[in-house]
């Protein structure tokens, strides 16, 4: 038992990347097995790489020395620039996957430093070829700083700041850049439409939609293209702006079993099941989606509430609301959630949600939903398919709306709750 609190306890630490807890005891005598291993993998972590190296050298000089510590050694040593004794370090380990990623990104090195520090003036072109390949390596890191003046000496400069902006939901300045390109390659048609279909759903311009529509449409019925992933995807694309769900999601399922958990795959293919009905499958997709961007869009946070309501998930839609802040995206999801419960009879979130807009908007006829969601609770509740502990809720929201109706309905709850020995105040 004390040996099992003692491993636990040097988990949390391992977990925590603090290696104190391992030079504590190494300064008493009382080392854990493996200590050294465990002190260059902690100071490895917290980037201390020049303590990582050390430990890892020492480890190297013993007759035990586990033949994978070679490879540690050598990434320390890459690391802190070393790439020769880094490359000299990786020979002497066993083949393994992270020697073979080390060796890939030290060819990188050997090669890619050498024609950078080349200073012919015959080669400045390819200094900006590196240059603009290193940004598109890098996911775009430094493409202000480096791509704009390329845009009129490598072609591809423009295409991948177009691609930059739309990462950054700047889709106006893509725009702007790609507007008067000219396409000729099935890469700039199917960008050209990317941004006309990201533009025209930003403003709402049916222009930019059309256009995007047959770019996709011309790449993913060309001969060459037809039959690629691109080709199909775009035929997709094609088919959701005109709505046409059915083929989406032919071309779709041909291509899905190469975009596994692909979140914007997903959001897509999730769409296109829930346009046509099958919203279970459409919730279960939606759920599988993680990347943040994606689930605090409005689009999806709406197709998800939908997707729960008709799923008879009322309570989770509603949950939904109340994780958002107040705008006019939380107004339209109060809308939806009123009108679409009611529609599949779910009438406490019906009622709930007709009340938070009467607040928010007295002077409408949000009144008649709420009256009839609280009339619709009551017979849900004379037919035993809710629980008359429910009628404490429906009197207070009932109170809360200045109709002269009110009293009339609240006298009748009351009546029947008296015969029936339900307390509701």
């Amino acid at each position: 038992k004390k040996n099992q609190t003692k491993v636990s306890r040097l988990e949390e630490y391992l977990q925590q990347r603090d290696y104190t807890v391992l030079e504590f005891q190494r300064g008493i005598g009382e080392s854990e097995e493996h200590a050294d291993l465990w002190t260059g993998y902690c100071s490895f972590h917290l980037g201390d790489y020049k303590k990582a190296m050390e430990v890892y050298k020492s480890l190297t000089t013993g007759p035990d020395c586990p033949a994978e510590v070679w490879v540690y050694l050598a990434c320390t040593l890459f690391f802190l620039g070393f790439y020769k004794e880094a490359e000299e370090a990786a020979s002497k380990a066993p083949m393994s996957p992270l020697q073979n990623r080390l060796l890939f990104h030290l060819a990188h090195k050997a090669e890619l430093k050498n024609l950078i520090d080349i200073s012919s003036c015959s080669f400045e072109f390819a200094k900006e070829l590196i240059r603009h390949n290193l940004v598109v390596f890098r996911g775009g890191e430094g493409a202000l700083q480096v791509l704009p003046p390329l845009i009129d000496v490598i072609p591809e400069a423009r295409l991948n700041l177009v691609i930059y902006y739309l990462r950054q939901d700047d889709v106006q300045e893509a725009y702007n850049l790609i507007q008067d390109l000219v396409p000729t390659t099935p890469q700039e048609y199917i960008l050209k439409g990317v941004v006309n279909a990201a533009l025209g759903q930003q403003i709402g311009s049916r222009d930019h939609l059309k256009i995007a529509q047959q770019f996709f449409q011309l790449v993913g019925g060309s001969a060459s293209e037809c039959d690629t992933i691109p080709g199909r995807q775009c035929m997709a694309s094609c088919f959701f702006l005109l709505r046409l769900f059915d083929d989406v999601l032919i071309y779709l399922n041909s291509v899905k079993g190469y975009f596994f958990n692909d979140d914007t795959f997903n959001f897509n293919y999730a769409q296109a099941k829930a346009a046509l009905g099958n919203f279970k499958q459409a919730e279960e997709i939606f759920l599988l989606i993680q990347n943040e961007k994606i689930k605090n869009d409005y689009v999806y946070i709406s197709w998800l509430a939908r997707c729960y309501i008709m799923n008879q998930k009322g309570q989770h839609a509603w949950e939904l609301y109340l994780k958002m802040g107040t705008s006019s995206d939380s107004f339209s999801l109060l809308q939806l959630i009123a009108n679409d419960c009611y529609k599949m009879g779910q009438f406490y979130y019906a009622a709930k949600a007709f009340d938070a807009l009467e607040k928010l908007d007295p002077g409408s006829n949000y009144w008649e939903g709420k009256r009839g969601a609280c009339v619709g609770i009551f017979q849900l509740i004379l037919a035993n398919k809710e629980s008359k502990e429910t009628l404490k809720e429906v009197v207070p929201l009932l109170r809360n709306s200045g109709n002269p109706q009110v009293e009339y309905i609240i006298r009748t709850l009351r009546k029947w709750a008296k015969d029936n020995r339900v307390l509701i105040s």
